[in-house]
């Protein structure tokens, strides 16, 4: 007993020692290192950076170190300060060569974030579709939530917690007909009352099939999205914007990233590699341009891609902006989950 007593006592300090000494060592040495706020500028046809020195000075520069002031930046960056510059009456007639103004501005710029823990956290399952063709100008949330089985769609009155018959077997039919295959792999959708209208959801079926699924005066809308040979889809994410020019963006397996238009055609971008359960995306966009940012878990990598046809204009990154140092540790910025990891 007392054998065993000792074993047990150096086994909790030998896990101590590895889980506790380098976080340790990084708590004392390690400094957190944040990447200067970064956008691409069409006007300039370069990267716009802005860092904040150790005297607490803004310092506004782009890739080949040439220096601006903050009224310059304005300028260069029209999308982004449209509010500035419309109040100083200094927004221009026309940016790149194209007759705008600021509401076509506003109406264009959108952001996108995807983060890995919300990715890796887990799922309940339950989803919340909105009537997308309401008589009224807001939206309204549902009366009922729904969920995938192995044999179809079911519709879960909240009130009562009973299934609704008529409706689910209304909406299972519809997905059969289109060719849907149960239960679903993965759905898409944001159910709330805060935008400007509802596309539903983007839904992968038992065979990584891409289906649009939305209520539309309270029957079912089912669109089969064509997929190019050989590509088999991961992840997909709605987006909703405010000038309805996409439905949304989907991930391959092969971590390529594509654009789903308005009409349900793929456009792929020129964006490398991205793991959505490993990597961070942020998107700023506008009329003009996307400025892309592209963390994992080291470097930030900024692409600069063309509104138009998502084609590469411009790429920066960022190296060894995160150090890590080896050890035990039971907590991840990847996940929620908490369990030991090294």
């Amino acid at each position: 007993m007392i054998r065993f007593s000792k074993m047990f006592f150096y086994v909790t300090v030998a896990v101590l020692l590895v889980w506790q000494l380098p976080w340790c060592y990084a708590f004392l040495t390690l400094k957190p290192a944040k990447t200067p706020f970064t956008m691409y500028s069409s006007v300039l046809g370069d990267f716009v950076i802005t860092q904040l020195d150790e005297n607490k000075q803004l310092h506004r520069y782009d890739t080949k170190g040439n220096t601006y002031t903050q009224q310059q930046v304005d300028s260069l960056l029209p999308s982004l300060y449209v509010r500035q510059l419309t109040a100083d009456e200094r927004f221009p007639d026309t940016i790149c060569g194209r007759a705008v103004s600021p509401k076509d501005i506003q109406l264009t710029n959108f952001t996108f974030k995807s983060v890995p823990s919300a990715i890796n956290a887990p799922q309940t399952g339950l989803y919340f579709l909105m009537e997308s063709m309401s008589k009224r100008v807001d939206l309204k949330m549902p009366e009922d939530a729904f969920r995938f089985t192995d044999k179809g769609i079911e519709f879960i009155r909240m009130e009562t917690n009973r299934i609704d018959e008529a409706k689910s077997e209304l909406f299972t039919e519809m997905l059969v007909q289109k060719g849907f295959a149960f239960p679903a792999s993965y759905a898409s959708g944001n159910p709330t009352t805060r935008k400007d209208y509802d596309e539903g959801y983007l839904v992968l079926d038992a065979n990584h099939k891409l289906f649009h699924l939305k209520c539309t005066k309270g029957r079912p809308y089912v669109k089969l999205i064509q997929l190019p040979e050989g590509v088999l889809p991961e992840y997909v994410f709605i987006t909703e914007f405010r000038s309805r020019r996409t439905l949304g963006y989907m991930v391959d397996s092969q971590h390529h990233f594509y654009v789903i238009n308005s009409d349900g055609s793929l456009v792929k971008s020129a964006l490398p590699g991205f793991d959505p359960t490993k990597d961070e995306l942020t998107i700023f966009g506008n009329m003009f341009d996307w400025t892309v940012k592209l963390s994992t878990d080291k470097d930030d990598y900024y692409y600069a891609l063309d509104a138009t046809d998502y084609s590469l204009i411009k790429e920066y990154a960022y190296k060894d902006m995160r150090r890590s140092v080896p050890g035990l540790s039971f907590t991840s910025p990847d996940d929620k989950f908490v369990m030991p990891r090294f």
